[in-house]
């Protein structure tokens, strides 16, 4: 165990120093985008229009489960093979679970968002969101899309660094590798439309099922990066928001990380907005915080975001340590 939390610390700092060069994943498949083809694959063969949608269903929950086992059966012969190869083995692994973290990816894209609107205003934004949001970015003005791109920082805060980063700690490589599957495929099917409401069904409750523990998580990591950068009542504001305001939200799990952030920036966040020409209704979270955002809130949210990652890497750190001392 201190073994696999040692590997995730040194993998956390990688990941935050380094991130996904871009030069490297132009010449080679990235490991989710491997994830994604198996999961296009199955699309095709067993997502059929003319099929009932109880065969969908029962196919989708198939297909779920065949990809998962695979991936768990993936994980562990990957780390076995590591295993044999001593320190090489363990500097592998670090850089394979890097890989599959998303903490300096993350702060570019959002950052851009920062920075389109800094340099082309409106337009500069709305094409810097569209590369990280699903809704319609030419409905979006400036308070738009600075909580659009809040709202993406803290959701996937929780997704794309917590939950794997539990589920490695929980479970080796075998956890990493069977997460980032079911997170991808429930980015493809898992979604409420025509297509994929019978086929991702599966796939779409695995994954909130996946992501309870590290939702709820991540306020404390947010909480404690609002403290770090920002103040100690900010941080009581981004705990206090998340228990209230969380299930406003559609998602179980996204109105944890989200209504954390709002809380401690100090905005309200999600409400009505516009996905593929659809209207979607929802509260405000923090409520009572502006209603106008700015592109310094933006800046902040990412101070925050930094201290958070910092704080859950410090975290699992000290977990190592204490693993090793019992």
């Amino acid at each position: 165990m201190t073994a696999t939390l040692l590997i995730l610390f040194f993998a956390l700092v990688l990941d935050r120093l380094v991130g996904d060069p871009d030069k490297v994943w132009r010449r080679v498949s990235h490991p989710v985008v491997l994830f994604g083809r198996a999961i296009g694959v199955m699309d095709k063969l067993f997502n059929g229009k003319r099929l009932s949608a109880d065969t969908k269903r029962f196919n989708g929950a198939a297909v779920i489960a065949v990809l998962l086992a695979a991936s768990l059966f993936l994980g562990f012969v990957v780390h076995a093979l590591l295993v044999r190869l001593g320190v090489l083995g363990v500097v592998a692994e670090v850089v394979i679970v890097a890989i599959l973290l998303a903490q300096k990816s993350l702060h570019d894209h959002v950052r851009a968002v920062s920075t389109g609107l800094k340099r082309g205003g409106v337009d500069g934004g709305r094409q810097a969101v569209s590369m990280i949001v699903g809704r319609d970015p030419a409905t979006l003005d400036e308070p738009a899309i600075c909580r659009a791109g809040i709202e993406s920082l803290a959701e996937n805060f929780s997704d794309g660094v917590v939950a794997p980063a539990l589920w490695y700690a929980l479970l080796g490589l075998p956890g990493l590798f069977a997460y980032k599957m079911l997170n991808t495929a429930d980015s493809m099917i898992g979604h409420k439309n025509a297509k994929y409401l019978d086929f991702g069904w599966a796939s779409a409750r695995l994954d909130d099922l996946a992501n309870w523990p590290a939702a709820r998580a991540s306020i404390l990591f947010i909480a404690a990066g609002a403290w770090l950068r920002k103040s100690r009542a900010a941080a009581r504001a981004a705990i206090g928001t998340a228990l209230r305001d969380a299930g406003l939200h559609r998602s179980p799990n996204s109105g944890w990380p989200e209504a954390a952030m709002a809380g401690a920036v100090g905005v309200g966040l999600a409400g009505p907005r516009i996905y593929g020409g659809a209207r979607v209704d929802e509260p405000m979270m923090n409520a009572s915080g502006r209603t106008i955002a700015t592109v310094a809130d933006i800046d902040l949210s990412l101070r925050i975001f930094s201290a958070a990652c910092a704080s859950l890497a410090g975290a699992v750190l000290l977990a190592a340590l204490l693993v090793a001392l019992l």
